[in-house]
């Protein structure tokens, strides 16, 4: 007589069911059930639509500098440049082309492929940005892609700067609208998204992201990727910054946001901007390399490279090349235009 052999069955529970999207678009309802996601469940999705766009292995690397330093007139709370506050960031005149010009040969000898520059005005003149596009100029000359950003636009200033070769703008949205007059009360968050349709207009690509754990809450974080995600089109790259406190800030004070608030916030850019370059910004230096690490499992595929960004410190370059040696990643080449 045959014996019957019998086997377990495991059951696996159902996975969440992604959330749907009306007319195209995020409702920051959509976004913040992905936030709620189980952190594996949220970073499987990440890492899957990540896969479906990027090589996973690959960073871009880019180069910021402060071509203009301090004694801006905005009241930003996180700021040390805004002139109102004492935070012993001297202001300075814009630099000159041959000092932006060796910045940049040091920053592609290093490895990087986009140069970034920064210049601490509320707005700039026509005559600024005059200057500023000689400096573009001197920059896309070595072959690197060019980035800035300057402030609020008028009207022909990204189309100069876009004659010049001006590859991307950079204009954050730094919150949700619902928390933006909590940091911000000198521009309105209507001016952030009226530089931007300037930009585009002009055709230069668009870096826009913004700042977490300035004390806003998850739906807060969900409605800033939602605010993101949505423009038309969204951002080219997409930086989130975690928040460097500074003395003399009104922001010095705040308490840490849970690092892996942090991660959730990259994979939920991701997933919702699957494209775009999602740049870790400021903040790498106090995260510790676990964490960078998580982060380029959620999606992150860009980092600011160099010592300093603007004004407030950032690893050592050595430190990132090691890293990216421990974990068997890569510098990127520029993407093609």
């Amino acid at each position: 007589m045959s014996s019957i052999l019998t086997q377990p069955i495991a059951f696996h529970p159902p996975r969440p069911a992604a959330p749907e999207r009306e007319h195209g678009r995020w409702s920051v309802d959509d976004i913040e059930a992905l936030f709620n996601l189980p952190f594996p469940e949220l970073m499987h999705r990440a890492q899957t639509v990540h896969r479906e766009n990027f090589n996973p292995t690959h960073v871009e690397f880019a180069t910021l500098l402060s071509v203009k330093t301090g004694g801006c007139a905005e009241d930003c709370g996180y700021c040390p440049q805004a002139a109102r506050y004492d935070t012993g960031v001297e202001a300075s005149k814009l630099m000159e082309p041959a000092e932006v010009l060796l910045a940049a040969q040091r920053a592609q000898a290093a490895g990087a492929t986009r140069f970034c520059m920064g210049a601490a005005w509320r707005s700039p003149k026509d005559r600024d940005i005059e200057k500023v596009a000689e400096l573009v100029r001197t920059v896309k000359a070595l072959g690197l892609e060019t980035c800035a950003t300057l402030g609020m636009l008028e009207d022909g200033h990204a189309q100069t700067l876009q004659s010049a070769g001006l590859d991307y703008y950079n204009h954050n949205l730094d919150s949700a609208p619902d928390f933006y007059g909590d940091i911000i009360t000198t521009r309105d968050y209507q001016d952030r998204l009226d530089t931007l349709a300037r930009v585009r207009r002009a055709g230069v690509k668009v870096c826009c992201g913004g700042i977490v754990g300035m004390g806003e809450s998850r739906r807060q974080r969900a409605g800033l990727v939602a605010e993101l995600a949505n423009l038309t089109p969204y951002p080219e790259s997409v930086p989130i910054n975690n928040l460097v406190k500074v003395e003399g800030t009104p922001l010095a004070n705040q308490a840490d946001l849970d690092p892996f608030e942090f991660v959730r916030t990259i994979a939920v850019a991701r997933i919702t901007m699957p494209t775009a370059r999602v740049r870790l910004s400021a903040g790498r230096q106090q995260m510790g390399d676990g964490i960078q690490a998580l982060c380029f499992l959620a999606g992150a595929n860009s980092i600011f490279y160099g010592d300093k960004l603007l004004t407030t410190g950032n690893p050592d370059t050595q430190a990132d090349v090691d890293l990216l040696d421990r974990l068997g990643m890569t510098r990127s080449a520029p993407q093609a235009a």
